[in-house]
């Protein structure tokens, strides 16, 4: 058998697709297992040999298939550093989890920009209300890449055993941070990071394209001893 058979070439364009598909999939995970949306709103599809679901309701659809548009383009010039998403109680106005996405771009491949500053301003969407292609091998396998994205979507769907219990009604956000010189639409604009006070952390897994890699971790806000 010869190397061709185990071996894929992923472009430019293809790894952006498989990141925004990944951040698709790990959104509407998060929004079904932290019961932000109603589980009856969510179906199964077999996806990273696994049963996942995602949302059916047509608005939230509408929204992220609007985002996910926004950062194919972002990701294909280099644009984003990372994603942010944002969970945050309806009648306390508290910001209770951060799931972070950190985007991180091979350094050797000369077709992107430099890596940007951590310190940029995040673009937020408003709440729900050129195929250029690189010639580097990558020496992974499309199978390889899905095993490590379904570690990160079981992970995900296992944070209900460590999790604190969400006592009142969520939203959520989404924050995008991306380099100062990035083009942004006008719908978008800037935002606080939304940072948790007393807060604790879990670095989940990550997965990597060989062009991109996507390192994965929640933060989420610690129970007072009295709300036991």
């Amino acid at each position: 058998m010869s190397s061709t058979d185990t071996e894929t070439v992923i472009t430019l364009k293809g790894s952006v697709d498989i990141v925004t598909e990944f951040f698709f999939t790990a959104i509407n995970s998060i929004l079904y297992q932290r019961g932000i949306y109603e589980p009856a709103s969510f179906r199964r599809v077999d996806k990273y040999g696994l049963t996942v679901l995602l949302s059916t309701d047509e608005g939230l659809l509408s929204y992220l298939n609007n985002v996910m548009k926004q950062m194919n383009s972002w990701l294909l010039d280099g644009s984003v550093q990372k994603l942010v998403v944002v969970v945050t109680g309806i009648d306390s106005g508290e910001t209770l989890e951060r799931w972070q996405f950190h985007v991180d771009v091979d350094k050797e491949n000369d077709d992107l920009p430099a890596a940007v500053d951590e310190n940029d301003v995040p673009n937020r969407q408003p709440q729900q209300s050129s195929n250029t292609t690189t010639t580097k091998k990558n020496k992974k396998t499309v199978k390889e890449i899905h095993d490590e994205i379904q570690a990160i979507i079981r992970q995900i769907t296992a944070s209900i055993t460590f999790l604190p219990l969400l006592n009142e009604p969520c939203s959520f956000d989404l924050l995008v941070y991306t380099k100062a010189d990035a083009v942004v639409p006008q719908k978008w604009h800037d935002s606080d990071p939304r940072y948790i006070m007393n807060s604790s952390e879990v670095k989940l897994r990550s997965f990597t394209t060989s062009i991109h890699k996507v390192d994965t971790m929640v933060t989420y806000k610690e129970v007072d001893e009295w709300e036991l």
